[in-house]
């Protein structure tokens, strides 16, 4: 089970990003005193939780009534998370992990961004529902071992909550410079998870490979 919640950590870490979310929150809510902040982070941590526990119950019955097999969508998945790793390590936006200039104008004309797009995307998007579901998947069967896995998530979005409320002191220490070099190096560990989920996927389709 250590290796189990390891993985399910290193995963989930790497791609919710408590650090680099920070910033974000951050420009995302200039105008508020301490209190709003808190407000905010905490409602907007328990809207993402709840989307996550809902595909990591229901994600792999999706993939069974969509007729999508486990090796299929641990390619795709991995493609996806490749894409991410990629975005992170260049420190580039392009609507995975982030929103896209569309969505960032649409924000500035609401009074509230905790469910857009702090919720989600930036919390529960795309990436973190694939991880979810990728991590769930891979311990069809074994109840204990999903438990752990939704654990070890609820324990990373408490983390992301404590970076959001410690937001100021944060970006004050790491600055812009420092919390995009902690994105790279994060990047560069979820490459390597997203090849090693590619790599399993084509070997799980096409035995003959080994």
């Amino acid at each position: 089970m250590l290796d189990v919640a390891l993985t399910a950590f290193a995963t989930f870490f790497v791609i919710i990003d408590p650090v680099g979310v920070v910033p974000l929150f951050v420009a995302l809510t200039p105008g508020m005193d301490a209190a709003q902040r808190k407000r905010t982070a905490i409602r907007a941590v328990i809207i993402a939780t709840g989307i996550l526990l809902t595909f990591t119950l229901v994600g792999e019955l999706i993939l069974k009534y969509l007729g999508i097999s486990l090796p299929a969508f641990r390619i795709a998945g991995g493609l996806l998370l490749l894409l991410l790793a990629i975005d992170m390590v260049v420190v580039k936006s392009s609507g995975i992990r982030t929103t896209t200039p569309k969505e960032d104008e649409e924000a500035s004309h609401r009074p509230d961004v905790t469910v857009f797009p702090l919720a989600i995307p930036l919390i529960a998007g795309p990436g973190a529902i694939t991880a979810v579901i990728l991590q769930q998947s891979q311990q069809a069967g074994n109840l204990t071992a999903q438990l752990v896995v939704a654990g070890v998530l609820i324990g990373v979005l408490i983390m992301l909550l404590v970076g959001l409320l410690s937001s100021g002191g944060i970006m004050r220490v790491l600055g812009v410079t420092g919390v995009n070099v902690i994105t790279r190096v994060f990047g560069i560990i979820l490459s390597a998870v997203a090849v090693s989920n590619i790599v399993e996927g084509i070997r799980a389709s096409f035995p003959a490979l080994g």
